[in-house]
């Protein structure tokens, strides 16, 4: 068993601080401005799962967490959407507990906007978030993490449609009744299920946007087959950089994104940026598991004593940029956008870009490697705004 005193993980945890001090990037008062007077869309942000875990009233300052409203106000996010993430629980599937949890959490959006009526808004068209916009509010749009609340019954997709969910990541870490998962090693479906297919011809015509984050390579490629409207991949990076992580995107799925016509919204998260990040992960569960099979009781402070002696390599935002950059140069400027992950990755984030302040810092980095005004605003929301009338307009003549 790891032991580590309180004094070395503060020592750590001051050098970490320091690190990041030191090789951060300073955004620009130009930067900030450009942020600030742009309709800035994170197509990712786990705040409903966070405050549904452990309360915190986000229209406020907050302690913990990487979004509260001064965070955002600071940062320039005004149309983020809030993921309604369930669970990949194979008892979640079909029992009613996805679903009432995916209620749940869409009422919590609801009370934030009710709390603070000047300072949020529900938004479930592109008309909404320009509308918040003018008026100064943050627009908070919703996606569904995982198509399990769906279960098998189109009218449940209604339903949440209803609510205000404008997409649906079809699965999450387990393979469901609609697809397979890029994570799990079970094929059941080879892809879509029949009710897969389905549904996503049926989100078609409703103007519910796919994403195609977490499902398998076989299930993206078959989703690109069936699609009538352009898709997502609300928060998912590049394989380029973290080879052999199929939950991240190759060149090849990126060439038939553009066919498609959709847009990848890059993930910040350290290890789906870089693979030393990846990598330090799989080594603390190598530990994990050499300690268990040895008979050790494994504490609840093990992963901050393993931290502290092995230290995370946090990618940087020049990493980040780096994904950008390789969308742009392969498949061009108006198939990128910004799914953070922020709330959902834990104590992964790159330097430079721990919460929600720090758009500026990326707007800054996009300056500094040469992109025009008119690009940044393609990659902070034009481009998933596109899609996301395409969908509409779509669905109107459906």
């Amino acid at each position: 068993m790891i032991k580590l005193s309180s004094v070395v993980i503060a020592v750590s945890l001051a050098l970490s601080c320091h690190t990041l001090q030191a090789t951060s990037i300073t955004a620009s008062d130009k930067a900030i401005k450009l942020a600030k007077d742009t309709i800035l869309i994170d197509t990712h942000i786990d705040v409903p799962y966070r405050i549904h875990r452990n309360w915190a009233d986000v229209t406020q300052a907050t302690d913990g967490g990487d979004f509260d409203y001064p965070r955002a106000v600071k940062g320039g996010l005004n149309a983020p959407f809030m993921s309604i993430y369930i669970p990949a629980h194979l008892e979640f599937e079909g029992k009613g507990k996805s679903y009432q949890l995916a209620n749940q959490l869409i009422d919590g959006m609801e009370a934030i906007a009710q709390r603070a009526p000047d300072r949020f808004a529900i938004a479930d068209s592109t008309t909404d978030i320009k509308e918040h916009f003018k008026q100064g509010k943050i627009s908070l749009a919703m996606g569904m993490e995982n198509g399990s609340p769906i279960e098998g019954e189109l009218k449940n997709l209604q339903h949440f449609f209803d609510r205000g969910v404008r997409y649906i990541t079809l699965a999450h870490s387990q393979s469901n009744h609609i697809s397979d998962s890029s994570y799990d090693i079970r094929r059941k479906w080879k892809g879509l299920s029949p009710f897969g297919k389905e549904l996503v011809k049926e989100m078609n015509n409703i103007g519910m946007l796919i994403d195609v984050s977490h499902i398998s390579d076989d299930a993206f490629y078959q989703v690109m087959a069936l699609s009538k409207t352009p898709v997502i991949a609300s928060h998912s990076s590049l394989r380029k950089y973290t080879p052999g992580f199929e939950r991240n995107m190759d060149d090849k799925m990126l060439l038939a994104l553009k066919k498609n016509g959709g847009v990848i919204q890059i993930n910040f998260g350290s290890s789906f940026v870089t693979s030393s990040s990846r990598n330090w992960y799989d080594q603390l569960n190598n530990t994990k598991d050499s300690a268990k099979k040895q008979g050790t009781k494994l504490s609840k402070d093990f992963d901050a004593a393993y931290r502290a002696k092995n230290p995370f390599p946090f990618a940087s935002l020049e990493q980040v940029l780096d994904h950008i950059d390789h969308v742009v140069e392969l498949i061009g400027i108006d198939y990128v956008g910004i799914g953070s992950d922020y709330d959902g990755v834990g104590d992964s984030l790159p330097i430079g870009l721990k919460d929600v302040s720090t758009y500026p810092n990326l707007v800054q980095g996009l300056m500094n490697r040469g992109y025009s005004d008119t690009d940044i605003k393609k990659i902070l929301s034009g481009n998933t705004l596109r899609v996301w009338q395409q969908a509409e307009a779509y669905a109107a003549k459906h």
